[in-house]
């Protein structure tokens, strides 16, 4: 039986609107296991202009009540090498990756206009005249409202990174199928 027809045959039977309603909401959860409490997101990129989206919607949705994992996988597991780790990898490839793009959330440069270091010392200068907490700051506050914060397994391997290269806090290592599982529960999944 269809839905349509099934609703149909419900009103037929003399049901009450509360009841109608009940039921409707019912097929819907059925056909939508998705849970509304639940936000992932994927870290994909690095930059300063991603890494600041990523932890003001992560922040602000744990900060209302809801439930938040960001799976950091390629560039963007780079912010959560510890800042004083200035090369990572186990061969000339990881270490030369590591040289051209510096670990630390505190050294993100930008996407676009980074101007030698310039464009993200601007940024940053005016989100602090405007009052937006920095990137780091931004990733203590998620732990401390439990964000799920995990490191792609399968990005460390590749980069070279171990455990201890990576700020303290975070949760287990995950792979893509942690995060697709994930995903598929959440109400809100993005990419960034």
């Amino acid at each position: 039986m269809t839905d349509t027809a099934a609703v149909g045959d419900a009103l037929t039977a003399g049901m009450s609107r509360q009841e109608l309603e009940e039921m409707v909401a019912r097929m819907i959860e059925e056909r939508d296991p998705r849970d509304p409490n639940l936000m992932t997101l994927i870290a994909w990129g690095g930059d300063l202009d991603r890494l600041w989206p990523t932890t003001i919607l992560a922040t602000t949705a744990a900060a209302g009540g809801m439930d938040v994992a960001i799976f950091f996988t390629f560039w963007g597991l780079f912010p959560l090498v510890k800042e004083e780790k200035r090369l990572t990898g186990d061969n000339w490839m990881t270490k030369g990756l590591a040289a051209m793009n510096r670990p630390s959330a505190q050294h993100a440069a930008l996407s676009k206009l980074n101007m030698g270091g310039m464009g993200p010392s601007m940024m940053r200068s005016l989100a602090k005249k405007h009052g937006v907490a920095p990137p780091e700051e931004l990733m203590e506050m998620a732990q401390d409202l439990d964000v799920k914060m995990w490191p792609c397994q399968m990005t460390m391997d590749l980069m070279g990174l171990k455990r201890e290269d990576l700020i303290d806090g975070l949760d287990e290592t995950a792979g893509a199928a942690t995060a697709l599982a994930r995903m598929q529960k959440s109400a809100i999944s993005l990419f960034i």
